[in-house]
């Protein structure tokens, strides 16, 4: 945002009230006001003269077209990085501002939780929202505050890297707030008053899963376990970030597992972020991507020079990696090096170096430490390590560098996308997977869609290389 920049811009501020009349008034004219009127002008519906002038007095002078062009070609975006803030939003005050249709989702649920003591019911909140529309903010901004008003609040993922991240952030005292999916077998009806459901897409079909604790395991749906333990139950969910046959979360399921619990209709409520804040704030890279990799058809089918994100494809994976450490050197942990799962995944060796799995050519890298996977996006180590996009989904960074694996390669002569199995170490999500293909578009929209400002990428396969810049207009 060009507020962000050094050479700050200036701004006043004035309430006009069109409909607002001063005459015999003793509201908002009065001196329990004066001191915000003073700060900020308040003009009523008599005062379109004065307004007028006020307005003169701020817009006629210095080089207005500059500065107002320099502000509408401005992405809109939160100015810190969730993670950088998740501490202060959970313990002492809101940090972001909501806008737009985060702040409408936003109220709603609050306007809930405000009646939780006048009404026996349950409500099911279901918010979808794409790559970086803001849905872990809301999800953090909600559960801070809910927590200063002291109502029973959990969050819940079913991503491992990103639960066990925040828990290290807030500190013992906080991360037992912060559970897995299937930690709610065992609650009774409504013990909770707010579970929010971050990843909601990443729900299992039920908690029956032999990683899971003994204690935890039920062969109930896994939804059904989250709405019947809490009055209010919110699921922020993108349903295109679906990258194993395990996870089931749709919008759907949820509404009718809502429904068969008793849930009624009308206490079923459903929004949709559409505001951008990543990709240097432009759907437009977002919605091309859908459409080149297949998983939607949308109005922009090639990438122009209009994109104010960075999109970069290199010939050589060395140079790719050379350019996320150049971004690492110049601020660190800001870039990443991601890659589809085509490469073993080993141990640590006994004296806890990693082997270097990832190779290609000249490139040779070690993927992210098998026992502490979870710090590879906020470690320091994590920038000489490649990650897969089980610990990439949730995060976001300035630059991400994607390897665009053979497991997904586009046939030119039958101009489709086609799985490669064979070229897959990824063997839970290829194993016997009819939906193989399109769980595979998403691994690589996942990785696509981590960064802010740019997107540098290296294909093992030259024909999907070549489809990818035949969508390009320079």
């Amino acid at each position: 945002m060009i507020f962000d920049e050094e050479k700050k811009f200036s701004l006043s501020a004035c309430v006009y009230c069109h409909n607002y009349s001063k005459r015999d008034d003793k509201g908002l004219l009065s001196n329990n006001f004066k001191k915000y009127r003073e700060k900020y002008p308040f003009f009523t519906r008599e005062d379109v003269k004065e307004l007028g002038e006020y307005l003169k007095s701020k817009l006629s002078n210095g080089s207005g077209f500059e500065v107002f062009n320099k502000f509408i070609n401005s992405p809109i975006k939160p100015s810190k990085k969730l993670l950088d803030h998740t501490s202060d939003m959970i313990n002492k005050q809101q940090i972001f501002t909501l806008i737009d249709d985060q702040i409408v989702a936003y109220n709603a649920i609050m306007s809930k939780v405000k009646k939780l003591t006048e009404k026996n019911e349950k409500y099911v909140f279901i918010v979808k929202g794409g790559p970086g529309t803001g849905k872990s903010v809301i999800a953090l901004e909600l559960m801070g505050e809910l927590l200063r008003r002291g109502n029973v609040v959990y969050h819940a993922t079913g991503s491992s890297a990103f639960t066990n991240t925040l828990r290290k952030i807030l500190g013992n005292r906080a991360k037992h707030l912060f559970k897995f999916f299937f930690h709610f077998t065992k609650y009774k009806n409504n013990e909770i008053d707010v579970l929010i459901c971050d990843e909601a897409h990443r729900i299992r079909r039920n908690s029956s899963d032999f990683r899971i604790p003994k204690q935890f395991r039920s062969n109930t749906p896994q939804v059904e376990d989250l709405i019947r333990a809490a009055k209010i139950s919110v699921f922020f969910i993108d349903e295109f970030q679906i990258v194993r046959p395990t996870e089931a979360g749709s919008v759907k399921l949820i509404k009718e597992a809502a429904l068969n619990l008793g849930v009624k209709e009308k206490n079923i409520f459903e929004y949709e972020l559409k505001t951008q804040f990543r990709c240097n704030g432009s759907d437009t890279y977002l919605q091309w991507l859908d459409n080149i990799l297949g998983i939607r058809e949308t109005e922009y089918q090639y990438l122009t020079k209009e994109l104010k994100m960075e999109f970069k494809i290199f010939d050589d994976p060395l140079k790719l990696k050379q350019a996320i450490d150049k971004k690492n050197k110049e601020k660190k942990n800001s870039a990443r090096l991601v890659a589809g799962f085509c490469w073993p995944w080993s141990n640590p060796l006994p004296d806890g170096s990693l082997v270097k799995d990832v190779k290609i050519g000249n490139l040779e890298m070690p993927w992210e430490r098998k026992n502490q996977f979870w710090k590879w996006a906020t470690d320091d180590s994590g920038m000489e390590q490649v990650g897969t996009v089980y610990t990439a989904q949730g995060f976001e960074f300035d630059y991400i560098g994607v390897i665009f694996g053979n497991d997904l390669v586009w046939n030119k002569e039958k101009k489709r996308w086609e799985a490669r199995p064979e070229n897959s170490y990824d063997t839970m999500v290829k194993r016997n997977n009819p939906n193989l293909i399109n769980h595979l578009k998403h691994v690589y929209r996942v990785l696509m869609s981590r960064a802010h400002k740019g997107v540098y990428i290296y294909f093992m396969d030259k024909n999907t290389e070549d489809y990818f810049k035949s969508k390009i207009k320079s």
